[in-house]
C-alpha cells in the first residue's frame, strides 16, 4: 500500500503539470449524463460549438458508430463511467464474471431484440472480449487523440487499451488500437491472456460526394481451462483457512486451453448520384446515394488438451485432444438510398453471404456419418426508413432471404417521441428468424461423445419482441421487453440417473436442442438516480419473468445494483472526487452452468445458485481529462459466507484491490 500511495502521488502531479498544459477545454455534458437522448436539436447544442477562435472543442472529436451515429469524446466522471471501468469497458450489471479477468462472464439478463441476422461461429462463453464489426469506432478528429485506459489484473499481468486517433487532413482519419492483457489468476491453472489490434480510417472528399470508412481487426483471445474446482468443500468449508490462498484448492485438470483467433477485412463506401447540400432554409434537397459493404472474416475456435479427462467422456478417437471449428465468411451489400425532407431517407438493397463452416475430416462411425463442412451462400433484399416529423423519430428495417437455408426474415421498426426536454418515450418491435449458431448444426471433437451434425434436424428459431422505454430526467429510465421464442436453441446434459450414480460427469453428455413449445420472456428495467447536495443515491433494478413448459431458459428474477456516493470538487477544484459503495444482489435461479470444451454455457437445473451480495468500495477522480480509479472489489467476502459462485464449481472473485486509470491526450 505504500508503494501504491507513492506511485499515486508521482501520478497525480503529473497529471496535474500536463493538466496545465492542456488547451482542450471539459466537456459541457453535466457530470450526471447518463442516457442517450432522442436526436433532436436541443437548446443546449449551440453552447458545444462555442470556442475561442484558433482553439478546438470537445465537439471537434466526433466518435462515429457503426450506424452512423455520433458523440462526441467524453472526458467526464460520472458513476456510469465507474459502471463502464472494467474489462469490457461497458455496463456489466446483466453479467457475472469468472474469477479471473478475461474469462466467461454467466449471463444474468437477457434480451432476444437483438440484430444479428446470421448465425455466428459459436462459443460465446468465449466471445465476450471479441469486438464485432458493430462495435468498432470511426474518427472524426481536429487534432491527434489518443484514448488511454490502464487497470491491474489479478496477479502478474496487467490491461492496458490504447487507442491513437488522428487526421492526415480535414477529410482523412486513421485511428490505430490495441488492447491487450495477462492474468495468471488465483486458482490453479487459470492463467488468460488475449490481444485486440484493429486500425480504420474514415474519408470523404471535398465536396462530400463520395463517402469511404473502413477497419482491419486482428484478435487473438487465449485461455487455460481448469474445469472449475474439484472439491466444494475446500471452497465452502474451511475453518481453518488452509485454502484462503485459492491455488491450493483443487481443480478437475491442468492440461486444456481454448482459444478464438479471428481477422476481418471491412470497408464501406457511398457515392452521391445527385442533390446538394441544406439550402438556405434548411430544407434538405432530394438525394440518391449509391452504396457498397464489404465484409471479410476468418474465424475459428479451438479447443486442446494433452491427454484424455472422464469429464468429457471415456471414449476418444485420438488423444492429444485437438478440436478446431472454422469459419470464413464475405458479406457484400449495394444499397440504393433516396432521402428528402418529406419522405425521409429510405434504402433498398440486396445482400450476397458467403459461409464456409468446417473441420479437418469427415467422420464415419458405425451408427452414422458426419460431414465436416457447412457451406452455401445467402441471398436476400431489404431496406430501411428513417424520417422525423417535428419531435417523432420513425425507423424501420427489414430483411428478406431470397435463396439460402440460415435465414428466414427480420423486421425491426421502431419509433422515438420526445415529449419535451426532460422526457422522451420510444417503442419498437422486433420479428426475426434464422438457424442457430453453427456449433448447434455440426461439431466434431477428438472425444466422442461430441460429435453431431443436426443442420437437416434443426428448425430455424423465430423471435418475436415488443419494446416500450421511457426516458424521463424527473421519473427515471424505465425500459419493457417482451418476447416470444420458438424453436428455442439451448445446450443441456442428457446425463441419466444411473450414470451419475456411477460417477460420471453430466459435462460428458452435454449436446445442443431444440425447444418445441414457445418459450415467454418479459424482462422490465428501471433506473432512477437521487441527488441531495453532493451526495447521489443511483439505483437499477431489473426484473424477468419466464413462462415456459420446459425449464430451458433460466434468469434470475430480479437483480439490483445501487450505488451511493458522494461527488465534490476539492484542491481549489483542481481535482473531482467521487467516493462511495456499490451494493449488486440477484435472486437464486438455476444458474447456467458452463462447458470449457465447447466454450458455452448450458442449462442445469439440479442446484440454485445466488441470492449473495456483491459489495464494491470505489475512490474516483478526474484532473482535467484524467480518471484515475480505486476499487475494493466485493471487500465484503471477507466476512461473508463462501456461497458466491458464478457457474456452478465455478467461484466468482474474491476481495481484491484494483486501480487504474483511463488518460486522453491532446495535441
Amino acid at each position: 500500500m505504500r508503494h501504491f500511495i507513492s506511485v499515486l502521488f508521482l501520478l497525480l502531479n503529473a497529471t496535474f503539470a500536463n493538466a496545465q498544459q492542456d488547451s482542450i477545454s471539459p466537456p459541457p455534458v453535466p457530470r450526471d449524463s447518463t442516457r442517450n437522448k432522442l436526436p433532436l436539436k436541443s437548446k443546449g447544442m449551440d453552447s458545444l460549438s462555442q470556442k475561442k477562435e484558433g482553439t478546438t472543442a470537445i465537439k471537434d472529436y466526433k466518435i462515429i458508430s457503426y450506424s452512423r451515429d455520433t458523440t462526441f469524446l467524453d472526458t467526464s466522471l460520472t458513476i456510469q463511467k465507474e459502471y463502464k471501468y472494467n474489462f469490457l469497458r461497458r455496463d456489466d450489471f446483466e453479467l457475472i464474471p469468472f474469477a479471473n479477468i478475461g474469462q466467461p462472464y454467466n449471463t444474468l439478463g437477457v434480451q432476444f431484440s437483438d440484430r444479428h441476422y446470421y448465425p455466428r461461429l459459436g462459443a460465446l462463453g468465449r466471445n465476450f472480449n471479441y469486438q464485432e464489426t458493430e462495435e468498432i469506432n470511426y474518427y472524426d478528429v481536429a487534432t491527434p487523440v489518443s484514448d488511454l485506459m490502464f487497470k491491474t489484473t489479478l496477479e502478474q499481468g496487467q490491461l492496458l487499451d490504447a487507442l491513437l486517433a488522428f487526421n492526415v487532413n480535414k477529410r482523412l482519419n486513421l485511428s490505430v488500437g490495441f488492447k491487450g492483457f495477462r492474468s495468471l489468476g488465483k486458482y490453479q491453472f487459470n492463467q488468460a491472456q488475449s490481444g485486440n489490434f484493429k486500425t480504420t480510417f474514415n474519408y470523404r472528399t471535398e465536396n462530400d460526394r463520395y463517402r469511404i470508412r473502413g477497419h482491419i481487426a486482428a484478435q487473438d483471445l487465449d485461455s487455460e481451462e481448469n474445469g472449475g474446482i474439484a472439491n466444494r468443500e475446500q471452497f465452502e468449508n474451511d475453518p481453518e483457512g488452509d485454502f484462503t490462498d485459492r491455488v491450493r484448492i483443487d481443480v478437475l485438470f491442468t492440461n486444456a486451453n481454448n482459444r478464438i483467433l479471428g481477422k476481418r477485412y471491412y470497408f464501406d463506401h457511398q457515392f452521391l448520384l445527385f442533390g446538394g447540400e441544406q439550402d438556405s432554409i434548411k430544407k434538405r434537397k432530394s438525394q440518391v446515394r449509391i452504396g457498397h459493404e464489404f465484409n471479410y472474416e476468418t474465424k475459428f475456435y479451438e479447443f486442446v488438451q494433452t491427454a484424455q479427462e472422464n469429464a468429457f467422456g471415456e471414449d476418444v478417437f485420438l488423444t492429444p485432444i485437438e478440436d478446431k471449428a472454422r469459419l470464413k465468411t464475405m458479406f457484400n451489400r449495394v444499397s440504393a438510398e433516396f432521402s428528402n425532407s418529406t419522405l425521409g431517407r429510405i434504402t433498398g438493397n440486396a445482400s450476397l453471404y458467403n459461409y464456409n463452416y468446417f473441420f479437418n475430416s469427415i467422420l464415419i462411425t458405425d451408427t452414422q456419418t458426419i460431414q465436416n463442412q457447412i457451406e452455401g451462400e445467402e441471398i436476400s433484399v431489404g431496406g430501411t426508413y428513417f424520417n422525423q416529423f417535428g419531435n417523432l423519430v420513425l425507423k424501420g428495417d427489414v430483411n428478406y432471404t431470397v435463396s439460402g437455408e440460415l435465414t428466414g426474415n427480420a423486421f425491426n421498426f421502431s419509433s422515438i417521441y420526445q415529449i419535451n426536454e426532460n422526457t422522451t418515450v420510444s417503442g419498437g418491435v422486433h420479428l426475426a428468424s434464422r438457424l442457430p449458431n453453427f456449433n448447434y448444426l455440426l461439431y466434431q471433437s477428438d472425444y466422442q461423445n461430441f460429435n453431431w451434425q443436426n443442420d437437416s434436424l434443426f428448425e430455424k428459431q423465430q423471435n418475436q419482441a415488443i419494446t416500450f422505454n421511457l426516458d424521463s430526467n424527473k421519473w427515471g429510465l424505465l425500459e419493457a421487453e417482451y418476447s416470444a421464442i420458438d424453436n428455442y436453441s439451448f445446450f443441456a446434459s442428457t446425463i441419466t440417473d444411473e450414470q451419475r450414480a456411477a460417477g460420471l460427469a453430466e459435462t460428458a453428455f452435454v449436446r445442443p436442442f431444440q425447444e418445441s413449445e414457445t418459450v415467454n420472456h418479459l424482462r422490465i428495467k428501471y433506473f432512477k438516480e437521487f441527488k441531495w447536495r453532493k451526495w447521489a443515491l443511483a439505483n437499477t433494478v431489473l426484473f424477468q419473468d419466464v413462462t415456459q413448459n420446459q425449464q430451458v431458459l433460466n434468469v434470475p428474477e430480479l437483480i439490483t445494483r445501487n450505488s451511493l456516493y458522494f461527488s465534490s470538487d476539492v484542491f481549489k477544484k483542481a481535482m473531482y472526487l467521487q467516493t462511495g459503495v456499490t451494493f449488486k444482489y440477484f435472486t437464486s435461479y438455476n444458474m447456467n452452468a458452463y462447458h470449457p470444451l465447447l466454450g458455452e454455457f448450458y442449462i442445469q437445473n439440479e442446484e440454485e445458485f445466488g441470492g449473495f451480495p456483491l459489495l464494491d468500495f470505489f475512490i474516483n477522480a478526474r484532473v482535467k481529462q484524467t480518471r484515475i480509479y480505486f476499487k475494493l472489489e466485493h471487500f465484503n467476502s471477507s466476512f461473508s459466507e463462501p456461497i458466491f459462485y458464478s457457474a456452478p464449481n465455478y467461484p466468482y472473485r474474491d476481495f481484491v484491490i484494483r486501480f487504474g486509470l483511463v488518460w486522453n491526450f491532446f495535441s
